[in-house]
């Protein structure tokens, strides 16, 4: 499978200006294609393909108003072509419904004010990783490169990326064997929440570590300083780092903590099963802050990739299960439940706790649907969910200065 390996750069300041401007020649050729077929369009002229746009490109360098595209790499140059080739294929494809999920929205122009800059190079640009560690680029440098790790095989493309931070970091996209890991009997269903980031069917419960409540305070301040600054200024340009500096550490933060619970848990497990929430509808509701937060569809995405690397099972059961109010024991589904109540009884005398037996439905549905090879009914009718399966307690949602539950696995 093919994997992304990141790396933290620190280009010297000459060659932040040659970044800088690799940046910019990138930029204007995506504006100068986007923009060329939107004309074509509007005069009624056939969809200019991608063979004319890489003409018109060399042409353009020729011209004495676009001469400065020859000071970068041409590998850079058609590589933001193809980006925007990617960006109306995966429109077309999101209006016919051949793209699955939500719809994609057309390509619009970028920015020289976005936050994350970033260019791409291919093997035909012959970039190189030196034996003294350096990165070499062509018509850059050789950057350094702080390596916490090597490269499983020889990298295929690099992006180089300049985030809102300030930071440089150089993504290598490489392709690794599967590392099977040896076969274990257990299995386990999680049930993702906000007072809990996971219940473990097995009774484990690991506490949300709430990151960005905890850095509230810091990032309040922060943005009043910058609130305060006059707009243009330079002091708030410095303010504006500040600040994504500050988000970018609760970001990579959570990341951290997220790559080692799934790794643990995919360790310990030949199979997990996770419920599919509805996060894009989760965050629209007023505990968007909360969800957002929590990042569930990161740890999701980690739990799956690892599990198809190491090879483990890994599946999804439907977001209308009814796996909090479905009695594990019996199979009885109650009536809707105030958020407030955390246990309940059931009729057949099984006393059960909110979370754990939703993780312990999840486990029984995620196992049927794995033997069902017949693609029989093995489980209830879908029941849409109720608004109020998606909450915490009202005082659940204050900040906490330690992270408790987190060492439990």
């Amino acid at each position: 499978m093919q994997l992304r390996y990141n790396y933290r750069v620190y280009p010297t300041p000459s060659q932040q200006a040659s970044l800088a401007r690799a940046f910019g020649c990138a930029r204007v050729v995506f504006n100068d294609g986007l923009r060329a077929r939107q004309e074509a369009r509007e005069q009624g002229l056939p969809y200019l393909s991608d063979a004319e746009l890489s003409k018109r490109v060399t042409a353009a360098k020729g011209a004495p108003e676009r001469a400065w595209l020859g000071e970068v790499s041409s590998v850079v140059l058609q590589q933001a072509l193809a980006d925007l080739n990617a960006a109306y294929r995966n429109f077309f494809a999101s209006i016919t419904g051949k793209r699955k999920g939500r719809k994609v929205a057309p390509p619009r122009f970028r920015s020289r004010k976005d936050n994350r800059q970033a260019i791409r190079f291919t093997a035909n640009a012959r970039f190189k990783v030196l034996d003294n560690g350096r990165l070499r680029l062509p018509k850059i440098g050789d950057v350094e490169v702080r390596w916490s790790r090597g490269l499983p095989s020889e990298p295929s493309s690099v992006t180089v990326i300049r985030d809102a931070a300030g930071r440089y970091f150089a993504s290598f996209v490489v392709q690794t064997a599967d590392e099977p890991l040896s076969p274990v009997e257990s299995e386990v269903g999680i049930d993702l929440g906000l007072t809990h980031f996971a219940v473990l069917s097995d009774g484990t419960k690991v506490a949300a570590p709430k990151f960005l409540r905890r850095a509230a305070r810091k990032l309040k301040r922060l943005q009043q300083d910058l609130s305060r600054k006059t707009k243009g200024s330079n002091n708030r340009k410095k303010a504006v780092v500040k600040v994504a500096r500050a988000h970018a550490q609760v970001a990579d933060t959570r990341r951290d903590w997220q790559h080692k619970l799934s790794t643990r848990i995919i360790r310990d497990n030949q199979a997990v099963y996770v419920e599919d929430l509805c996060v894009a509808g989760l965050g629209r509701t007023r505990l968007a802050k909360s969800v957002h937060d929590a990042g569930w569809s990161q740890f999701v995405g980690m739990l799956e990739y690892k599990a198809t690397r190491y090879g483990r099972t890994f599946a999804r059961v439907d977001r209308f299960f009814p796996s909090t109010r479905m009695c594990s024991d019996c199979g009885r589904i109650n009536d809707k439940m105030a958020l407030d109540v955390r246990a309940w009884d059931c009729p057949c005398a099984s006393s059960h706790d909110r979370d754990v037996n939703a993780a312990m439905n999840v486990l029984a549905a995620g196992r049927a649907e794995s033997l069902n090879a017949c693609g029989a009914q093995v489980r209830p009718a879908p029941v849409p969910a109720p608004r109020e399966e998606a909450g915490i307690r009202p005082d659940a949602a204050c900040a906490t200065r330690s992270v408790e539950g987190v060492s439990v696995l």
